[in-house]
């Protein structure tokens, strides 16, 4: 009887290393493959969200070069040239003029004293206008209300938009992370198909040794052959998802079609990095260094200025103002000469109409109104981060335990398909007793799998809720 058991112990431990085997070979670790780390890393670089949001990074940073130009004072030069109709001067009359030289005149009509002449009066009209100026404009009103809030605005928004850019690259990079990992679960589920599918094939042949002898019956060949049937089509289903699997991954990463895929990793049973502190601690964390809140702080204080811009548009706008004109004729030149002639102008003007109020107190709510909004878009994202934070946690917890179960229940399970198979054998269980502990043996091989993965995906989707990810990837485009 000790003999026997030693047996039996000594071919289910030789069974339990084939099976372990097994999934060993096909998930063996490829020098030339990627890790996980090396995987996120490359969704996060060719992510196309990520793409599409640094498009908006430029945007925003022109937008800040454009309020930046807003301090300068403003600088405009005009050059033109007119050709005026032609027209006949009017004829004002004839005015009263004398040959004398200038200074008092005692006399007139003698040979030594001039005489008084009538000398027809018209100005001149110049046909052709010319005009070079250049003016130069300070807002000096702005500058208080208007042109640092406009800055600050968009300084923000930019900040905002590299926000969005780390939050697009580290969501690439975990999703990454977990096509990587359920590659990996595809790989081993096809494993765990094909030694079911060894297993229903001893069954099957079992059945016929007993049936040829009389100890079986026609109908558990006929199930033997079913139960061989099934577990072919469900390798058929498992290298289908093994493909698309494989399929996600490269997508992931945006691989060449003729690129080969590899991993480095394998699913061994190394201690996996623990998760330190309390979940009220944990959850703290999350929201204070994820992006997306960030990213909603940065747009709302935007708004917040675009508000005080649009504020002061309801006050009066004090400018000063400076010209140089370079004319031929000058206007200011009586009269008018079709020469060349420099003059300068300097002031200082307030304008203000009472209808921009309403319409800048309006704009003014509709920013306010916006900031708001988003503050409370905040919350809403904080309290769904506590919410994925505690998920994430859970997960962890309850993979590690796992890990341990699922051990102790494939153990069972290989003991207890050897049991049957023997009973079945010896003729003391019927076939449907051995196919039952096959099917939990299957169980206990994909549990112990999914606990593998499960505990690796856990981390990925904690370390990203936690925001812990974010100093992996770039803000710059």
């Amino acid at each position: 009887m000790a003999t026997i058991l030693v047996g039996s112990v000594a071919h289910a431990q030789e069974r339990a290393n084939a099976d372990e085997e097994a999934l060993t070979n096909e998930l063996k670790a490829d020098p030339g493959g990627f890790s996980a780390d090396a995987v996120g890393k490359r969704a996060a670089e060719t992510s196309y969200q990520a793409k599409a949001s640094e498009q908006a990074l430029r945007g925003a940073a022109a937008r800040v070069d454009a309020a930046w130009a807003g301090f300068l004072p403003r600088l405009s030069t005009t050059f033109s040239y007119t050709r005026l109709s032609e027209l006949t001067p009017s004829n004002l009359g004839n005015l009263v003029v004398t040959t004398a030289p200038a200074g008092p005149i005692t006399s007139f009509g003698t040979a030594t004293n001039p005489t008084l002449l009538g000398q027809p009066l018209s100005f001149p009209v110049v046909l052709d206008n010319w005009l070079l100026q250049a003016s130069l404009s300070v807002p000096i009103s702005d500058y208080f209300f208007r042109i640092n809030q406009n800055y600050t605005a968009a300084t923000h928004a930019r900040d905002g938009a590299r926000y969005d850019i780390g939050t697009a690259r580290t969501r690439s990079a975990a999703d990454g992370k977990i096509a990587f990992y359920n590659w990996l679960r595809s790989k081993g589920a096809l494993v765990v198909a094909k030694l079911a599918l060894e297993d229903q094939k001893t069954h099957l042949g079992d059945t016929r040794n007993l049936f040829t002898v009389g100890n079986a019956s026609q109908v558990d060949v006929l199930r033997g052959e079913t139960a061989v049937s099934a577990a072919e089509l469900t390798v058929v289903q498992a290298q289908n998802l093994r493909d698309l699997s494989e399929m996600q991954l490269r997508v992931a990463m945006h691989l060449e079609a003729n690129a080969t895929v590899g991993s480095t990793e394998t699913l061994d049973a190394a201690a996996l990095p623990s998760v330190a502190g309390d979940l009220a601690s944990l959850v703290s964390e999350a929201q204070s260094q994820r992006f997306e809140v960030k990213s909603l702080d940065a747009n709302a204080e935007a708004a917040r200025q675009q508000a005080k811009v649009s504020r002061a548009s309801a006050y009066p706008v004090i400018t000063a103002f400076g010209d140089a004109i370079y004319a031929n004729p000058n206007q200011r030149v009586f009269p008018a000469s079709p020469t060349w002639f420099p003059t300068w102008d300097v002031g200082a003007r307030i304008t203000w109409s009472p209808n921009d109020i309403p319409v800048a107190l309006a704009s003014a709510a509709d920013a306010e109104s916006r900031a708001a909004g988003l503050i409370a878009q905040k919350q809403v994202i904080r309290d769904g981060i506590a919410i994925e934070v505690t998920q994430a946690y859970q997960a962890v917890q309850e993979a590690d335990f796992s890990l341990g179960s699922t051990g102790k229940q494939l153990t069972s399970a290989r003991e207890a398909v050897r049991v049957a198979r023997e009973l079945f054998k010896a003729g003391r269980v019927n076939s449907t007793t051995l196919t039952d502990a096959e099917t939990e043996l299957t169980r206990a091989r994909l549990a112990q799998l999914n606990a593998r993965i499960d505990a690796r995906t856990a981390r990925v989707r904690l370390e990203h809720a936690l925001g812990r990810d974010t100093r992996l990837v770039s803000l710059s485009p």
